[in-house]
């Protein structure tokens, strides 16, 4: 593949607001296959770590499709980025371009090409995200009834849980919530502590039907975090509207007292 070719794979996927390069460094490397430069918004790949094959062809691309991201993320933050690249916000971004590129054929998703690693993904959501999620769903309700028995006896759950049970009282307090929120055990035990600590039910919803649905967890978070940004944003804006609307009915009034002030005072000169 030439520069040129995957910047134009690259620009089919999404469209960057800032003007970008890519760089084949006719190298190879042993510590990464590919960097993005901010200062030069320039996606460098080491095109030597990759077989002239279709599956190296295939890393090759997923390798751009990342450093892609980082671009992309560069130019939300306004032509800069953090020390901290890899954050959640960028792996939302990667995420999507991922998703797009699969349906475009541009990137072949491996994974679903494998009998042997489709039948042991199968395993391991079953056995250890699935059945993990259920017992710690039904550790939570046994805490609920310990917590009822604390009460009976006059005792205080959170000593209870500190020095008779010896877990985090954090730990004790979601366990609680996934069996009170009747959480899905199949998203598992992280993303069912993530859920726990959603308090609005609509976003708590929302959230479990797309890890559910396969959605990524940093995308999950990014999308609630931005929209709670945006609902902010809009009340933020309702309240702007609603204090000029105020505004101009007070300046009514005011206009209005004041030439009945006026009135008044003309009436009194005469008496």
């Amino acid at each position: 593949m030439t520069n040129e070719k995957i910047k134009k794979i690259l620009l089919s996927i999404a469209d960057a607001p800032l003007e970008f390069s890519v760089v084949l460094s006719g190298k190879k490397s042993n510590k990464v296959n590919g960097i993005y430069k901010t200062d030069t918004r320039e996606i460098v790949l080491h095109n030597r770590n990759f077989t002239p094959d279709p599956t190296g062809e295939n890393l090759l691309v997923y390798t751009a499709i990342h450093e892609y991201a980082h671009h992309l993320h560069c130019c939300v933050r306004g032509g800069t980025l953090s020390s901290r690249a890899h954050t959640s916000e960028f792996w939302a971004i990667f995420h999507e371009l991922l998703e797009k590129a699969e349906k475009k054929n541009i990137y072949l998703n491996v994974f679903s090409n494998s009998p042997e690693l489709e039948k042991l993904t199968a395993q391991i959501k079953k056995k250890f995200l699935e059945d993990n999620g259920s017992l710690l769903k039904e550790f939570g309700k046994q805490l609920l009834k310990a917590s009822d028995l604390c009460d009976k006896i006059g005792g205080r759950f959170e000593d209870y849980v500190d020095r008779v049970l010896g877990i985090p009282k954090q730990a004790a307090r979601l366990a609680i919530k996934m069996h009170q929120y009747d959480l899905n055990p199949a998203v598992g035990a992280d993303n069912m502590r993530y859920l726990a600590g959603i308090r609005n039910e609509e976003d708590r919803s929302n959230a479990q039907k797309a890890l559910a649905t396969g959605k990524s967890p940093d995308s999950v978070k990014t999308a609630l975090k931005n929209r709670n940004a945006s609902a902010i944003n809009q009340s933020e804006e309702d309240q702007k509207e609603r204090l000029e609307k105020e505004k101009v009915r007070l300046e009514r009034t005011i206009i209005t007292l004041n030439t009945r002030l006026e009135e008044v005072e003309a009436a009194l000169k005469k008496l």
